[in-house]
């Protein structure tokens, strides 16, 4: 039976990809950078830094060791590429992200914000080589749905909205469950992108938001809301260029 060879002197990287790897009980044996890799090794792990002094035909090395793992367990089954690769997103201020290879789950998060979605899905179709790359996300909370959909548009062969009123949320990163839920489900194809129209009622919640964020100082105008409720700019961003305005 072939195992996992990790070999990196980076010991944040190290420590999380062996704590991976023993909470799912994958077998793996650990390497120095200067010793010839076993014949029981049919993969090895590295990071992307260190991917140049690896001397070895099976190879796979990422930023994060989550995404390496999974890497290396495709290439382990004689997995080197996937027909589909599907992304799941739940819409929301913090989006769940979900990717799906062939239908297995190969990641699983959270993500900063709407447009941070596209960044993500860069990186992974990226590290999984792919056929087809659907994008599949929840209806709900139109606003950042559409904003998640505009950022990741030129990102994907297709973008499907799925009804996500049954997607479920048993786990502690909800949203990420939900977004797992929302990749395993079909949905309808978007023609083109949509507009971004925040209502009236988004747009005085960050009004809102600005206060608390000011400690009671600055109220942003609607028009600042509306732009922060679109992806234009940041709250902070906002506050500032509102309070320039109000020194005036």
């Amino acid at each position: 039976m072939k195992v996992i060879g990790v070999m990196t002197r980076d010991f944040r990287f190290f420590h999380e990809l062996v704590r991976l790897m023993r909470e799912h009980r994958d077998q793996f044996v650990s390497l120095d950078p200067e010793d010839d890799v076993p014949d029981n090794v049919g993969v090895v792990i590295t990071t992307r830094e260190e991917r140049p002094k690896v001397r070895f035909r099976k190879v796979v090395s990422a930023d994060r060791p989550d995404i390496a793992l999974e890497m290396a367990r495709s290439r382990l089954s004689g997995r080197e590429s996937f027909r589909n690769l599907v992304a799941g997103v739940d819409p929301g201020r913090r989006p769940g992200l979900a990717i799906l290879g062939d239908g297995r789950v190969l990641v699983a998060e959270t993500v900063g914000s709407p447009e941070r979605v596209s960044d993500e899905i860069d990186r992974f179709r990226r590290c999984f080589p792919h056929e087809r790359l659907i994008a599949r996300v929840g209806h709900g909370d139109r606003t950042n749905r559409n904003r998640v959909i505009r950022a990741i548009w030129n990102s994907v062969d297709d973008v499907e909205v799925v009804d996500e009123t049954s997607t479920t949320r048993r786990t502690e990163e909800p949203d990420a469950d939900a977004a797992v839920s929302i990749a395993m489900s079909s949905g309808y194809r978007m023609p083109f992108p949509p507009e971004v129209l925040p209502t009236p009622g988004e747009i005085r919640d960050i009004q809102r938001l600005s206060r608390i964020a000011s400690e009671g100082r600055v109220t942003i105008s609607s028009d600042l809301a509306e732009a922060v409720a679109k992806g234009e700019i940041s709250l902070p961003e906002a506050l500032t260029v509102q309070g320039r305005k109000s020194s005036r």
